[in-house]
């Protein structure tokens, strides 16, 4: 069973940078993608970017330019730096497999963007 427990968020003004960790208690080796997603209040879940165990990554058009994915298979840890954040990036922050797996949802972390 992974436990996924994410990090690193907080309040921020906008045009501000977070970085957010995601660190797994087994090897997220074997999982093939892993995934940030967010959910801000009244809205579905979303994905906003995903990478693969070889690195290939892939955004959301919301995100794209300005978030980064990464995952260092050695901590068993996937990041997500966030750059020239905006108010409508307020939610909160979960990392998950993709597809993502019920079983590993985490408490998330939530991020605040004022303006």
């Amino acid at each position: 069973q992974v436990q996924l427990v994410e990090s690193g968020g907080g309040l921020v003004q906008a045009g501000g940078s977070l970085r957010l960790s995601c660190a797994a208690r087994r090897s997220i080796f074997s999982i093939l993608v892993m995934g940030w997603y967010r959910q801000a209040p009244g809205k579905q879940r979303e994905l906003v970017a995903s990478i693969t165990s070889g690195g290939s990554t892939n955004y959301a058009d919301s995100v794209k330019g300005r978030f980064t994915i990464s995952r260092d298979n050695a901590k068993n840890t996937v990041y997500l730096q966030m750059n020239s954040l905006k108010p409508e990036d307020t939610a909160v922050y979960y990392c998950n497999a993709d597809p993502a797996v019920a079983a590993y949802w985490g408490q998330g972390t939530q991020v605040t963007v004022s303006s």
